[in-house]
């Protein structure tokens, strides 16, 4: 069985993917992770007695540290996850955005690089360098424009996109510079299980079940291309199969929903399976709030290259998965539970210095 190292698994879409690939038996796999507020090793609890699977608690951004654990590992392909993301805190703090997606990732494609070169020939041919970024790069759309593909500009708007655009760069370059085999992916917004709460799904459900308002920025009407983790999940195992060395791949749901609408599927699943007390709706508790900084209107992604090239396309239907996501977060309690004291678990985090919007 292959061996993978996965950066940043115990977040969440990294912890998914853990998870999917054990269950699959796909390979064995050495989790790094800095463990920092959204990292949570609960997420993996049932990988505790299983063989294949070891957590290696450290920085990407500590070269000695990869190099060792490349060395000692000897993995068949790395799977970047590692990364600070929330749009809010990035406001808020840039500077661990620039040390984690810039810096940590450079870390990592230079010792990657390093071990990748020192391969036997027959092992180089299969070794691959897989980077998770997002759509949040190409910027923000119009109603009318069409959805970002593979050949559309950079054009970050927020530090976290611009960090991850730079991480992107960086990767390109050491594929035509070094010869390193990178694959690249860019997603749309991800929900699902293991979501810590401070995006907008588990922010939603949470505040609902908690008898608290739910926030809305501004009108509500910034639209989002939704894909099911587990979907992608799937596409980043068929991009490492198939996928050509030094091209990227946008994975998307194909389901754009304005942040209202979201909340409003989200509040009116919850009416059904856990309705308030006093009878009323969960609807009656959504308030809009300022809006962050800099808010882009519109993402949304053209996934045909994935779907014409590599044959992959999300297996799960927009109001199933959603369905399934509320029902994760019912039977789960204890989980988001046990997050509540953490740090702003939960809660805006898009001012400027001064409190000012």
């Amino acid at each position: 069985m292959e061996r993978w190292l996965v950066t940043g698994g115990a977040g969440f879409i990294g912890s998914n993917f853990i998870l999917a690939a054990r269950r699959e038996k796909r390979a064995e796999i050495l989790n790094l992770d800095r463990l920092t507020y959204a990292g949570n090793t609960a997420n993996l609890e049932s990988l505790e007695s299983d063989p294949g699977y070891r957590l290696l608690p450290g920085d990407i951004a500590d070269r000695d540290l990869v190099r060792k654990a490349l060395a000692d590992f000897s993995p068949a392909a790395v799977f970047h996850f590692a990364a600070e993301s929330h749009v809010d805190r990035s406001i808020e703090g840039p500077a661990i955005f620039l040390r984690t997606n810039v810096e940590g990732t450079f870390s990592l494609l230079e010792e990657s690089r390093r071990y990748f070169d020192a391969l036997p020939s027959n092992e180089k041919g299969r070794f691959r360098f897989l980077h998770v970024s997002t759509d949040e790069v190409f910027g923000s759309l119009s109603p009318s424009d069409p959805p970002f593909n593979e050949r559309t500009p950079y054009a970050p708007n927020s530090p976290y996109a611009a960090s991850k655009a730079a991480s992107d760069h960086f990767v390109r370059a050491w594929f035509h510079t070094y010869g390193l085999p990178v694959l690249t992916t860019n997603c749309s917004n991800n929900y699902g299980p293991f979501q810590f709460p401070e995006k907008l799904v588990p922010t939603a459900i949470l505040s609902a079940l908690k008898g608290k308002d739910v926030p809305v920025y501004g009108d509500g009407m910034n639209i989002r291309d939704w894909l099911f983790v587990e979907d992608h999940c799937q596409a980043l195992f068929r991009v490492h199969e198939r996928g050509v060395p030094g091209e990227t791949y946008n994975v998307g749901g194909g389901n754009e929903r304005t942040n209202l609408q979201m909340v409003s599927a989200l509040l009116t699943l919850l009416d059904k399976k856990r309705p308030r007390p006093d009878g009323l709706s969960h609807l009656e508790r959504i308030r809009f709030v300022p809006d962050r900084p800099g808010h882009d209107r519109r993402y949304a992604i053209d996934g045909s290259r994935l779907h014409r090239e590599l044959s992959w396309t999300p297996a799960h239907a927009f109001d199933q998965a959603l369905e399934k996501t509320v029902d994760w977060y019912l039977d789960n309690e204890a989980w988001w539970k046990a997050l509540a004291s953490r740090h702003e678990a939960g809660t805006r985090q898009g001012l400027i210095a001064g409190g000012r919007p």
